[in-house]
């Protein structure tokens, strides 16, 4: 961390808010013996940030001239290293457009020449197309080693932004609520709005301000979505509830009330007509009026019959009337 370099930072105008804050951690990662070297990651988390909007400030630095980055190689295995930043305070800096190619001496004094290069330098016209032998800028640009065109895995992925997996969320293409207001129009028919309108005592031409645009659409579409209601059933509820009140109501809220009370009938007249019906109760027994002819029955059949069931007097009526024979009554037991 520099002091001195965080204020030069502090003291640059005419950048952006996002750009001067990329700027500030580059001088706050500066080291005076060994310059400034962080990692894309480091830097993009220190500015929080994505990487690609990270190389985005990075080349408006580049452009105005407050930074140069040096892409660094491994020596020995070629793979690429953390780009060393020189920042506009250190000495020697030098803009991009006027870095010379150690090769070629492009970026010089164009009036002079090199005569070391002589063999290798071109023709003004040809400085901007072709390559420099040590960066590999330019048409038909060879890679540096000879590893495949792939990330390095040590870098864990690309550097090109992909636009479908940038974190920074792009502007929408329409608005929200716009978009919004389409799937209600799409999902609400004007004739059915037309015909609630109605229901409610509602002037189409004169309409409060709470029944305007596409949020009560959208409103009555949840009705329909969410409680389950069909159109007609929605209409119906409007209806009695504008029966029940003198005054239309203020906006499709007030109805929430009613529209959920329509939704609770109607599952519970699902539910009637989803229950078996109940069996007829038995038929009462009759009571019994004729008990001579009752015990005379028992005692005609073969059915069991306790001895002290008939007492005397019922013996005797059975008798009287005929009901029983004396031999029978013998045969069951009755004395």
């Amino acid at each position: 961390m520099s002091h001195e370099a965080t204020n030069w930072a502090i003291k640059q105008r005419g950048l952006k808010p996002a750009t001067k804050i990329v700027l500030w951690h580059l001088c706050d990662r500066f080291n005076p013996d060994y310059g400034c070297f962080p990692s894309q990651d480091r830097l993009a988390h220190d500015c929080e940030i994505s990487r690609s909007t990270l190389n985005d400030h990075l080349g408006q630095l580049e452009a105005v001239g407050l930074l140069r980055r040096v892409p660094r190689l491994d020596p020995v295995t070629k793979r690429q290293l953390p780009t060393r930043y020189i920042l506009g305070f250190e000495p020697g800096f030098t803009p991009v457009a006027v870095v010379p190619c150690p090769k070629r001496g492009h970026g010089e004094d164009e009036g002079a020449e090199n005569p070391d290069n002589a063999d290798a330098c071109v023709a003004d016209g040809m400085t901007d197309t072709l390559p420099c032998p040590d960066f590999g800028h330019g048409v038909g640009a060879r890679p540096v080693s000879d590893f495949p065109a792939e990330p390095c895995p040590e870098n864990a992925e690309s550097r090109v932004r992909i636009s479908d997996t940038n974190p920074v969320r792009e502007p929408l293409s329409k608005p929200v609520k716009e978009e919004e207001g389409a799937q209600a129009r799409a999902a609400i028919s004007d004739e059915v709005f037309g015909d609630l309108l109605a229901a409610l005592g509602l002037d189409p031409a004169a309409l409060p301000g709470w029944w305007q645009g596409w949020p009560p659409r959208l409103h009555v579409q949840r009705w329909r979505d969410e409680l389950g209601l069909t159109e007609a059933e929605i209409l119906a509820a409007s209806e009695v509830s504008r029966q029940e009140h003198p005054n239309p109501p203020d906006g499709p809220k007030a109805l929430d009330r009613a529209m959920q009370r329509a939704a609770q009938r109607k599952v519970e007249d699902a539910g009637r007509k989803r229950r078996k019906p109940k069996a007829a109760p038995a038929p009462a027994a009759k009571p019994i009026t004729d008990l001579p002819a009752f015990y005379a029955d028992l005692v005609n059949s073969d059915r069991y019959l306790p001895v002290s069931a008939i007492s005397n007097t019922m013996r005797d009526a059975m008798l009287a009337r005929g009901l029983v024979k004396a031999e029978r009554l013998r045969e069951r037991g009755v004395r």
